[in-house]
């Protein structure tokens, strides 16, 4: 059974020297620089063995941040989710590849690069998965403008 939000926060802080983690509402704000420590920490850790990554995602807060969303649970244990969240700047978001502790995280990574821009340092294959490559802007942030459907008759 995995322990209360505020004392998971108290164990990673204590096994990850470093990492500043903060709580809001049902997930757990990691910094960017510690994210990878926080997740091998939270995979490789006894109590928690957290060997299930089931969900990347990313959410645009115009004008200043996206945020990235991980949900994590344990297969072995039979526990989760624990929901981590890391806030990026929007105009230069770089995180760092969680692909090395979950191989599943390598097309998820992908689709958040494409969809919304985020870049993934250190992730094996990072291009293009759903808009072909030459797609100009990401069209899941809220101020992606869709090209004029009515233009397409035209060439007709």
């Amino acid at each position: 059974m995995l322990p209360t939000q505020e004392n998971l926060k108290a164990v990673i802080e204590r096994g990850v020297p470093g990492a500043a983690i903060s709580m809001e509402g049902p997930h757990l704000v990691v910094d960017p620089k510690a994210l990878v420590r926080v997740c091998r920490f939270l995979k490789d850790a006894p109590a928690y063995q957290l060997d299930y990554l089931s969900d990347v995602t990313a959410v645009d807060y115009p004008p200043e941040r996206l945020e990235l969303i991980y949900h994590l649970y344990s297969m072995s244990k039979k526990h989760g989710p624990v929901v981590l969240a890391v806030k990026l700047p929007r105009g230069n978001p770089v995180a760092s590849s969680v692909t090395p502790i979950w191989r599943g995280a390598e097309f998820q990574e992908r689709e958040v690069y494409d969809l919304f821009g985020v870049t993934f340092e250190g992730h094996p294959d990072l291009r293009r998965i759903l808009m072909w490559e030459g797609f100009e802007g990401h069209p899941m942030r809220k101020d992606y403008v869709v090209e004029d459907q009515d233009g397409l008759e035209e060439l007709r």
